[in-house]
């Protein structure tokens, strides 16, 4: 019977280890608070919730000036994220890629993309095997107004944007070729609009362009497009 734990001895045991372990955790928990304190940056966590492409969300009014404004930096970027060309063809296939995700696609009408789609470029990006694209086309807007309104037109949604478009090919000796471009842009922005969940990131106001034509000083429509000068290198 010596060999016996008394219950007072087994719960004062019990306690001491409890205690101790108490005591390791305690102490962890201050290196762990000492090391995160003071905080060398700020940390942004985002939440999302499971994607639905079918859901729609639907858009209420926007203030007119603040709308037009948007519209008109919205043609900026959709003519610079279709004709921008880098080097890196991960970020070229997937700015024009025939998805959700590419960037060219969502901002397009069926009708504008299918006509994109036609042009040299997206099939030369598609099928090469290579990761370093040997061409690089800038876009620049050098007027303070690059995008007004196309008075002619008759229509509040339809602008004439001018960019000045910078390329250059290696296998040409870096040769820069700068051609200035004046395009006539359509968008479709009616107030009961509504926005796929899935292009709530790229397009949430819902702003697609409907209509996409180089014209001439005159107005007239030409039979080209920014990205046909590349149809050479394809040979």
């Amino acid at each position: 019977m010596q060999d016996r734990i008394e219950p007072p001895v087994l719960v004062s045991r019990l306690m001491t280890f409890v205690m101790a372990t108490s005591l390791v955790v305690l102490v962890v928990l201050v290196v762990t608070l000492d090391k995160m304190f003071p905080l060398n940056r700020p940390q942004v966590f985002f939440l999302t919730s499971q994607m639905m492409d079918d859901q729609e969300l639907t858009l209420t009014e926007m203030d007119n000036i603040d709308l037009e404004a948007y519209k008109k930096q919205f043609i900026k970027e959709y003519v610079r994220a279709r004709n921008e060309i880098v080097p890196d063809l991960a970020i070229m296939r997937a700015k024009w890629a025939n998805s959700s995700s590419g960037i060219v696609r969502t901002w397009s009408s069926d009708e504008v993309f299918g006509k994109f789609a036609e042009t040299p470029m997206p099939n030369i990006v598609n099928q090469n095997l290579n990761e370093v694209f040997d061409i690089t086309c800038s876009v620049e807007f050098p007027f303070e107004y690059a995008v007004v309104q196309d008075a002619n037109s008759g229509d509040d949604d339809t602008y004439v944007v001018y960019f000045d478009y910078k390329c250059s090919y290696g296998p040409l000796g870096d040769q820069e070729s700068t051609q200035t471009y004046a395009i006539r842009v359509q968008l479709q922005s009616d107030a009961d609009n509504s926005v796929k969940w899935a292009d709530r990131m790229e397009n949430p106001l819902g702003v697609r362009v409907i209509g996409y034509d180089v014209i001439d000083a005159q107005g007239k429509i030409l039979n080209t497009d920014p990205l046909d000068w590349t149809g050479v290198i394809s040979e």
